[in-house]
This record gives structure tokens, C-alpha cells and sequence, in this order.
């Protein structure tokens, strides 16, 4: 396509030099008129062509960063709701009055041993003169603490984090699944979190959503999704490249 837009500029450019020489002069101007406006069409049409794919990229970036936030802290969520109830959850109403009410106990783990009162007393053993002693761990609760301060500290943004949080996605919600998967004949817990690029990107060139949704790269996003977890593996994590992650995540 590129290369028929050069072809015909150059043309239209060639024509109008050729115009100059033999054409009648009093056609000139209208000829000269046509062939410029379409020598700059066309050059107007060679720049969209160049530049379409960067502003394209450069919008993309942005929207996925915003949606890749919000996905991540729907993981840290979900882990946590996982951990305490044993299983995830297919409902942000749920996820939600978890985080408002869920507490975890802070534990001090201490060893310790004592005399083996059955072996001391079989073998006539004096404990105070080196008989049998047993080891044992004691696990004190020292206190509970609120799951949603531990995650999110002073910020509520945990209860807008299913809404896409774009103007173009006209209020639209992340999809949230979560069921359980047999691997190895045993089931495991899993989750997924997703919003299709056909959203994020509603209103950016067809052709290259089309191209986008096909994607498959390393330093991209592949697929039609931008996600979080799987319902077809045993994965929590998201699958976008460690670009949109900062070196504490």
C-alpha cells in the first residue's frame, strides 16, 4: 500500500512537470490545480499510512496500562480471598465484602522442647541429666489485622476496580470467572479476570485492532484479551510482558 502511494505521488509529480512543458497554457491552471490536489491527498494518505501504526501503539500503551492496574489488584485480591476462604471467587460483589470485612491473624512461631516423660521413664533416664526431650513448634496469634488495609492501605479503589477504567468502554466491567480444574487427577481452584481488546480499542483503526487481537509476540499482549488468571490452567498471573510491571510488583 505504501509503496502504490510513493508510485503515485511520484507520478502525479511527474505529470505535472511533463503539464508544464506541453500542455496548452491556457489549461495550465485547472490541470495544475487537479494534479496538486492530488499529489497532497495522496501525500496526506502516506503519512496517516506511517504514522496510523505509532499513534496507534502510542493510545494502546496508555489504555492497556490503565486496565493492566486494576487487573492487578483484582489478582491481589482474589490471592487473598483464596487463601483465607480456600477457593477464588467469580463475583466482585463478593470479592468486595470480603475485602471490607476479612481479617488475618499476624503468628509468632517459636521452638521449643520438653522431656520425653514415656522414653525418661522407660529407660529410667533423669531429664536434668541429659534423658529424651521432644521438639515442638508453638505458633502464638498475637493479633488480627484488616486484609483490605494490608492491600490497599487508605485507598478504596478496591471497590471500582471491576469497572474498565476507560471513558471510550462506556461503563463496561471486567469479565470475572472462577470454577474449579482437573490436572493430574486433582482439582484445583482457578480464576480469570478479562477485558477484550475490541473494548479497549473500539475506536482506533479496524484494520489494526484486527492485527492487535491477532498479536503474538513476546514484548506484546497476544490474543483477543487482556487478562489476568486462566480457567484452563493452573496460572494467576497476567499476560501482558514485564513493561507494564514496576520492579516492586
Amino acid at each position: 500500500m505504501i509503496l502504490n502511494i510513493i508510485l503515485g505521488t511520484l507520478v502525479c509529480i511527474g505529470l505535472a512537470v511533463l503539464m508544464e512543458k506541453f500542455v496548452p497554457l491556457k489549461l495550465n491552471p485547472v490541470i495544475s490545480i487537479v494534479l496538486w490536489v492530488i499529489i497532497l491527498f495522496l501525500g496526506y494518505t502516506l503519512y496517516k499510512s506511517v504514522m496510523g501504526p505509532v499513534e496507534f501503539n502510542k493510545v494502546k500503551e496508555a489504555r492497556y496500562a490503565k486496565v493492566i492496574e486494576n487487573l492487578k489488584d483484582i489478582k491481589v485480591s482474589e490471592l487473598a480471598y483464596q487463601e483465607i476462604e480456600g477457593k477464588f471467587t467469580g463475583s466482585f460483589d463478593s470479592l468486595v465484602r470480603f475485602l471490607d470485612t476479612a481479617k488475618y491473624a499476624i503468628i509468632e512461631r517459636r521452638d521449643t522442647s520438653y522431656a520425653d516423660v514415656e522414653k525418661n521413664k522407660a529407660f529410667g533416664l533423669d531429664p536434668e541429666k541429659g534423658g529424651y526431650y521432644k521438639e515442638d513448634i508453638i505458633i502464638d496469634t498475637l493479633r488480627f489485622e484488616s486484609v483490605r488495609d494490608s492491600l490497599f492501605k487508605n485507598s478504596d479503589r478496591y471497590k471500582t476496580m471491576m469497572n474498565i477504567p476507560l471513558e471510550i468502554a462506556n461503563g463496561a466491567k471486567y469479565e470475572l470467572k472462577a470454577g474449579k480444574l482437573e490436572k493430574n487427577e486433582s482439582f484445583y481452584s482457578v480464576f480469570e479476570a478479562r477485558v477484550a481488546k475490541e473494548i479497549i480499542l473500539s475506536d482506533q483503526n479496524p484494520d489494526l485492532l484486527n492485527q492487535e487481537k491477532q498479536l503474538v509476540a513476546v514484548d506484546g499482549i497476544n490474543g483477543p484479551y487482556v487478562r489476568v488468571g486462566s480457567m484452563n490452567d493452573i496460572d494467576t498471573s497476567g499476560n501482558w510482558p514485564k513493561a507494564y510491571d514496576s520492579p516492586k510488583q
